[in-house]
Order: C-alpha cells, then sequence, then structure tokens
C-alpha cells in the first residue's frame, strides 16, 4: 500500500481523535493535515504507520492545546466546542456518549496530557505501554494521568437517550415555547435542575453565564421576548448534533446557530448548548 493510501486509511480515525482532543471541528481537520505533512517527510520504514500517525497527531493537538490556553482564558462567557453535525435520521457516525457537549467540556478541564492519555486509552482503547510511547512518558506516569482523568470525566457521559422521532418532538416543541416566551409549556418541557449554555463568543448576543435551573432559563427566555431580543428564524432544521437532538437554525440575514439537548430519566430537556459564535459555524450547512 502506497503513502498516501495509508494515510487515508487512517485519517477517520485521526479526525476522530483531533475533535475530542481540541473540540473544533476546523482545528481537527487542520491538524489532520499537519499530521499528514509530516507523514510525507517519515522513514520509508516505519514499522506500523497506524502507530506513528495517531502519535503525530496526538502530539500535534497537545502542542495546539497549550498554545491556545491564553486564548480560551480569555474567552468571553461560556464556551462550547464547536457543534458535531450529523443528519437525525442517519446511523450515527459517532458514539454519542464520545462526543456529547457534557462529555467534551468535561475534557476541557483536563490538562492536555490528561487528555491524551484518557482518550487515548479509555476512548480508542490504546494499551498504556502504546500511550507511553506515544506521549514519551513511562508506563506508571501515564497510568496515574488517566486514573486522574476518568475520576473527572466518568459522570460527563450521558446516561439517557430518547428515539429520534421523541427527540425531534422535544426539540420542535421547545423552539416553539421558546419562540413565544409560554412559560406553561416550558415548564413541561424543562427538568427542574436544567442548564442552559450560550456560546457567543463575544461575536453575538448570549448569556455570560451559565443558567442554571428552570425559572432561570425561562426568566431569560421572557426577558428577552420584552426586549425584542429574540431573532427571527428563517428555517430549522433538526439533526443530531454531538450525538444529541438538536436543531440547525438560520436566522434572517443568513446567520446560523445551532441548538442541542440532553434529556433526564423522565424525558424532560435537562440541558440546553446554544452555538452562536460564528467563528464556530463555519462548517455548518443546512440541506
Amino acid at each position: 500500500m502506497d503513502r498516501t493510501a495509508l494515510f487515508e486509511a487512517q485519517r477517520p480515525r485521526l479526525k476522530r481523535l483531533a475533535y475530542r482532543m481540541l473540540g473544533s471541528v476546523a482545528e481537527a481537520e487542520d491538524a489532520v493535515q499537519d499530521a499528514w505533512l509530516r507523514w510525507t517527510h517519515a522513514p520509508q520504514d516505519v514499522a506500523d504507520p497506524a502507530a506513528w500517525l495517531v502519535r503525530a497527531a496526538t502530539r500535534l493537538c497537545i502542542d495546539r492545546l497549550r498554545a491556545a490556553k491564553a486564548a480560551r482564558a480569555a474567552y468571553r462567557g461560556p464556551w462550547l466546542p464547536e457543534p458535531l453535525i450529523e443528519p437525525l435520521d442517519a446511523d450515527p457516525v459517532e458514539r454519542a456518549e464520545d462526543v456529547s457537549v457534557a462529555f467534551l467540556l468535561a475534557l476541557e478541564r483536563l490538562s492536555p496530557l490528561e487528555r491524551a492519555v484518557f482518550l487515548l486509552h479509555d476512548v480508542f482503547d490504546e494499551d498504556y505501554a502504546a500511550v507511553a510511547e506515544t506521549l514519551d512518558r513511562s508506563e506508571p506516569a501515564v497510568r496515574q494521568l488517566a486514573a486522574r482523568a476518568r475520576a473527572h470525566v466518568q459522570e460527563a457521559r450521558p446516561r439517557f437517550s430518547i428515539r429520534p422521532d421523541k427527540a425531534a418532538e422535544l426539540a420542535a416543541a421547545f423552539m416553539a415555547a421558546a419562540a413565544t416566551a409560554d412559560v406553561a409549556q416550558l415548564s413541561a418541557l424543562l427538568a427542574e435542575d436544567a442548564v442552559m449554555v450560550t456560546d457567543g463568543g463575544g461575536k453575538r448576543k448570549a448569556a455570560l453565564r451559565v443558567l442554571v435551573g428552570r425559572e432561570d432559563i425561562i426568566r431569560l427566555l421572557q426577558g428577552l421576548r420584552w426586549r425584542g431580543g429574540v431573532p427571527e428564524v428563517e428555517r430549522i432544521e433538526l439533526a443530531r448534533i454531538n450525538g444529541a437532538p438538536g436543531v440547525v437554525l438560520r436566522l434572517a440575514g443568513g446567520d446560523p446557530e445551532t441548538v442541542s439537548f440532553e434529556t433526564d430519566a423522565d424525558g424532560r430537556i435537562s440541558a440546553i448548548y446554544e452555538v452562536r459564535n460564528p467563528d464556530k459555524l463555519g462548517h455548518v450547512a443546512m440541506r
């Protein structure tokens, strides 16, 4: 197999790893492209091309995370990952628990090394010896990093799921109730301890704190309605966003945004994630 074919065979795995490391579709694609450039200059006698490429992509992602540390610290308002969008009626490409917004936010709390160890071992099934070689660390050190990371993220994976048709109904019902600030309907749809995170990145209007609790969310929606701050929506498309039900919106003027939901055991909305930052929506297209 030639070098290009060897790389292309690994590209999907490298992209999945890079997206989980970086929380960005665009940055993941750039990291994979950088790995390709390194691969073109690699020795001809690489014994295990797949391992070589994983090692290169992981190290590139760690470098990007370290370089972005100051920018992340100065980010205006809550940070959300770039939305990973799949058609709601298609078979999912990604495992929902490994790309959920809650899971990716938990990864954000880890150091770059902890994140790499956890993903390589717990998500991509690399053994500790291979992870240690990738990160140029001892195996005991890698095991310690994995245990520390696991303690932070073990509760972050979604525990409840609903059928696609029910998910579509829930998403549509919430968007309709939010547009009119229908208190009764919102109260019925939202869990009492629901949270709402809106990411405008300082580029578009968004709440500058995480909204916690049903009443807090309803007050915000009422306030937006009263001030005329609810944007006019020209088109709505149901989608799977980071493995969860959601919608892609096209606003008046052409700006897109995404809204995704997580649910509790009772089928109520337990989390709402709204991405409005245009820098994170360049890859978003509506059918």
